[in-house]
Order: structure tokens, then C-alpha cells, then sequence
């Protein structure tokens, strides 16, 4: 595992050399939390209970997806694969006893850990503000419960990146997937209005898709929109989508290199 530890240092290098790009794109992800701030405001003018729950959970919600975006987010991964497939980039990794997942996963959990430290500055600085509206539930199995959700939502994002990426083999440009997918994202994991305000049979349905489980079933779970019973089965099936695409990624790499040809020195 030495190997990938380097890599794990060597992107956290590199992601340090361009922390503004990350800085910047937090700082205006707070002027967003603002554009939300004033939405839910006014849409609790009319009620003071919206799907059960107050203005400062809901406020609660939306600042902790904007820091969990940056801590889980797969950003630019897809891209990356894509080109270094493209390129021939990828050859190098075909010719060394590296394995390639393992690889983009060192690299994708490094920028994470930049982007996500960068994230809580501008919240911090905002919190002075934000404190006497936000509320947290304080049981302590929640923190125990939403720690690996966290980790296997960030499992998951990558992976589904990863799997659009290695697309590549089949296809010469994955722009139009990546859109899709992260239009379907943006909806369906929670980031638009949370999922529970949705119609119950609806809500239950997205309850089995990988979408549920990448942004809204972590932050749900830390600010006490889910119970136990929930939290304990949604691991069960949040663990299923990981196992089930980590495999699927398997099968797209092996068929994808029956399909790549590698010229030249």
C-alpha cells in the first residue's frame, strides 16, 4: 500500500498548489447558502413547519450538504480518467503493478481532504451568524451512524465517476453522461429540497437508488431528519450500492482494456 500512500501525498501536494481554485469555489458555495437562506425564509413566512420540521433544521440541512459536497463530491474525477484514457496517459499504469482504482481513489480522497478543510472556513466564519439558526440533534449514535455513511457516500460518488470515466473506451466524449448524471444527482440526492417533502411512495422508491445515498442520507442522518431504525437499514443498502458498483467498475475496466490499443513508446 506504500505505493498509493505516495500518490495519496502526492495529490494532497498538488491540490495544495491550487487551494484557491477550492477556496474561491467554497466562498461562492456560501453565497448560494445565502440564495437558500432567503428561499426557505420565505417559504416559511406562510408556515412555521414545512414536512415537520422548522426553518432552522432546514437551514441546518443546506449548510451541512455545502460542506459535505466538498468532503464527498467527485468534482472533476471523470474528466480525469477520460483523458488520461484518450491521451494514452493510461498506459503507464497497464505496464507497473499499480492497480488504477486505487490509484484515482488516493488521489480523489487527497483533494477531498483539501477541498473539505477549505470548505469549513468560510462556514466557520459564518457561524457567528448561523449558530442561533442552526439546531442538531444531540444523540450520540447519529454521529456513530453518520461517520461510515459518510465514507461509503464518498465510496459511491467516486465510483460513479469512475465508472463515467472508463466509459471513455466506448465512447469519445462522456460530457453528455456526466451532465445526466449530475442532473439526476442534484434532484434525487437531496440537494435541490430535501427528499423527505417529496410524496411518500416516491420518497420510499428513491430510497433504492444510489442517489439517495451520495448527498442527502448522510446529512439526514446528522441532522436528525432519519431515525435509527432508517439510518441502520439505509447502511445496510447504502454498503449494497457500494459493493455493487465498486463491481461494476471492475467489469467495465477489464472489458474496457479488451477494447484499448496502446501504440507507441
Amino acid at each position: 500500500m506504500n505505493k498509493y500512500r505516495q500518490a495519496f501525498l502526492i495529490g494532497l501536494q498538488s491540490n495544495i498548489v491550487y487551494r484557491w481554485n477550492f477556496a474561491v469555489r467554497s466562498v461562492f458555495s456560501v453565497f448560494h447558502l445565502g440564495v437558500v437562506f432567503i428561499l426557505w425564509g420565505a417559504a416559511y413566512v406562510s408556515s412555521p413547519r414545512i414536512g415537520g420540521f422548522d426553518f432552522s433544521q432546514t437551514l441546518t440541512y443546506f449548510t451541512l450538504l455545502l460542506v459535505l459536497q466538498f468532503f464527498v463530491g467527485a468534482f472533476n474525477e471523470d474528466y480525469q480518467i477520460s483523458d488520461e484514457i484518450r491521451n494514452g496517459l493510461i498506459n503507464q499504469f497497464l505496464l507497473k503493478p499499480i492497480d488504477y482504482f486505487l490509484y484515482r481513489l488516493s488521489i480523489f480522497t487527497s483533494a477531498r481532504v483539501v477541498s473539505g478543510s477549505l470548505a469549513l472556513i468560510p462556514v466557520l466564519l459564518a457561524l457567528p451568524i448561523l449558530r442561533h439558526r442552526m439546531t442538531f440533534p444531540h444523540e450520540g449514535w447519529r454521529l456513530a451512524a453518520g461517520l461510515p455513511a459518510i465514507g461509503l457516500a464518498a465510496l459511491i460518488q467516486f465510483t460513479i465517476a469512475y465508472c463515467f470515466g472508463l466509459a471513455t473506451f466506448w465512447f469519445l466524449e462522456i460530457q453528455g453522461l456526466v451532465l445526466l448524471s449530475y442532473a439526476v444527482e442534484t434532484v434525487l440526492g437531496g440537494q435541490m429540497f430535501p427528499l423527505d417533502l417529496m410524496p411518500a411512495p416516491l420518497f420510499h422508491a428513491v430510497q433504492f437508488l444510489p442517489f439517495y445515498y451520495q448527498m442527502y442520507f448522510p446529512a439526514a442522518i446528522l441532522t436528525g431528519r432519519i431515525g435509527a431504525e432508517q439510518a441502520a437499514q439505509g447502511l445496510v443498502v447504502q454498503f449494497c450500492w457500494a459493493a455493487i458498483l465498486l463491481g461494476l467498475s471492475r467489469v467495465l475496466w477489464l472489458r474496457g482494456l479488451r477494447r484499448h490499443t496502446a501504440v507507441g513508446g
